[in-house]
């Protein structure tokens, strides 16, 4: 006996108000989680801020796709150091065969960390699929001594120099202890990103991650 259109309707909307109810739940949680980790970092919450992108346009996640937006932020001082953390949300679209838009949403962990002097622009951020095919059509990166480090990860700066300043033996040995990692410097930041929301707990560990980072940073660089 068929399924009256009726009792499909209802079910089909029972499961959409179940799948909304779930959603809100698990974002208060993840607020909630970050509000308390604010207050242990003493870094003061902000639930959305949509001039983050703005600000930080010269850094090249937060210049993609449209409706850009940094929520669940942390600032303040850190470690001496100022600091944003925050995830971050911007969309792209795409048209399937038959001419519909879809819309197509991409989330991050943000980490920033502002330093007392300005560096040229450097990416470090681990080999994959498209850096590779990007190097064979000629979007060359910068090579190190070390094979391992060069195969891993891909390093990208007009400043050569700057590049290899950083990319020192203890710099690029942390990096291979920690190879989801990457980096973007340019000016006054150290950016550290990751392609997904991390979960609250991790976020304390790759702060201090990224402090330790900067850590390795040869001070010549900062009297330059």
């Amino acid at each position: 006996m068929p399924v009256p259109m009726v009792l499909i309707l209802v079910l089909f909307v029972a499961f959409g108000v179940a799948v909304a109810v779930f959603s809100y739940l698990r974002e208060k949680k993840r607020r909630e989680a970050f509000q308390r980790l604010a207050a242990e970092l003493g870094l003061r919450y902000v639930s959305r801020d949509r001039s983050i992108a703005a600000r930080y346009r010269f850094l090249n996640v937060l210049r993609k796709g449209s409706n850009r937006y940094a929520f669940n932020v942390l600032r303040g001082t850190y470690q001496g150091h100022p600091t944003q953390v925050f995830d971050y949300h911007y969309e792209t679209h795409s048209t399937d065969s038959k001419g519909g838009r879809q819309t197509h949403h991409h989330y991050f962990s943000f980490f920033i960390l502002e330093q007392e002097k300005g560096f040229p622009e450097l990416r470090i951020y681990p080999e994959g699929l498209f850096s590779r095919f990007g190097q064979m059509l000629g979007f060359d990166d910068i090579d190190f001594e070390s094979v391992e480090f060069s195969r891993a990860f891909v390093v990208r700066s007009r400043n050569r120099k700057f590049a290899y300043d950083v990319c020192h033996t203890r710099m690029m040995e942390y990096l291979l202890a920690h190879r989801d990692v990457s980096l973007e410097i340019e000016g006054r930041c150290i950016a550290m990103s990751f392609p997904k929301r991390l979960r609250p707990e991790e976020i304390a560990q790759r702060l201090h991650q990224l402090i330790e980072i900067r850590r390795l940073f040869p001070e010549y660089l900062f009297r330059a």
